[in-house]
């Protein structure tokens, strides 16, 4: 059996976390941040963890972790 590749894309974007699920960081805070509130960017570097739905898909993407 061949060694799987990793999706180096998304390798760069999602990391696994202790109980086996994929954390991400959120969008809108590249540019046009003036506009922005305070509150708003900083709510902004929060990492979320990605949607059940989407579980699966990153898992295939990411097969050692």
């Amino acid at each position: 059996m061949p060694k799987l590749k990793t999706n180096r894309g998304a390798a760069k974007r999602f990391k696994r976390t202790a109980t086996g699920k994929f954390k991400r960081s959120q969008a809108y805070l590249n540019h046009i941040l003036t506009k922005k509130s305070t509150k708003r960017k900083r709510h902004l570097r929060e990492a979320l963890l990605i949607d059940a739905a989407n579980q699966a898909a990153v898992r295939k993407m990411l097969p050692y972790g």
